[in-house]
């Protein structure tokens, strides 16, 4: 992926200087300016990206130990504590687990399975490419997420280049390893959701509010609406 990716972001920059130089008629927007309604065209509720990332700028450890964000890099990552929440700070991998899907198979995802750790309120898995979800590590001794009062359905404020998507925790993961997200939510922040070969390499911030729950689990709206109120409390809180 990484690879891919750097070859991608070269090849983008020679595009981009020869549509400047052979494009001079072309008349381009100016960019958006800092902080303007346009920049980040992903927001949902009404609190900001940089209202939740101020109150999550210092980690209060509560995990006894930190994970890896792949299986071939160090473990640097913590779960911080917070009032009435828990974050962490790492990349984004692609989960595509639960419902086969035009996007999500074993034809597009090499690493597919069939079900995930929660489910729909019909029983079936979820749906990864139109249900916004977190991925949480396994229980272990480093971390058990439930004692933290994190569970299946709780609503997570996700915050990527000033955008802020509301999830609810969907899967588990590996024991070691976080930074992991649902096709729908990457591709919602703006991240590339191919689950072999997208993803965002770091920058992601989760914020998984304790004791939350949406019924049911894959009620995006309700997750919004809910997440908004959780924010706002948040925000006011740490």
């Amino acid at each position: 992926m990484r690879t891919r990716l750097a070859f991608v972001l070269a090849g983008a920059g020679l595009l981009a200087g020869s549509l400047t130089a052979g494009a001079q008629a072309t008349t381009r927007a100016p960019a958006p300016a800092p902080g303007s309604a346009t920049e980040g065209s992903v927001k949902e509720g009404s609190v900001t990206a940089a209202q939740l990332l101020a109150k999550v700028r210092s980690c209060s450890q509560i995990s006894s130990g930190k994970y890896r964000t792949d299986d071939e890099t160090s473990a640097t990552v913590p779960v911080c504590g917070a009032n009435g929440a828990v974050f962490w700070k790492a990349d984004m991998d692609i989960d595509c687990d639960g419902q086969v899907t035009s996007k999500c198979n074993e034809d597009t995802d090499p690493w597919f399975q069939d079900d995930t750790a929660f489910h729909q309120s019909n029983g079936k898995p979820l749906i990864a490419d139109k249900l916004p979800y977190v991925v949480v590590p396994g229980k272990s001794s480093t971390w058990d997420y439930s004692a933290s009062g994190i569970k299946g359905g709780g609503v997570v404020a996700i915050v990527y280049n000033n955008k802020v998507e509301y999830a609810v925790v969907g899967d588990t993961g590996p024991t070691k390893i976080i930074g992991e997200a649902s096709y729908a939510a990457a591709d919602a922040l703006g991240i590339d959701p191919d689950p072999e070969t997208g993803g965002a390499e770091s920058g992601v911030t989760y914020i998984l509010f304790k004791n939350s729950s949406v019924s049911p689990i894959e009620n995006h709206a309700k997750a919004v609406s809910v997440g908004d109120g959780l924010a706002k409390q948040f925000v006011q809180n740490n």
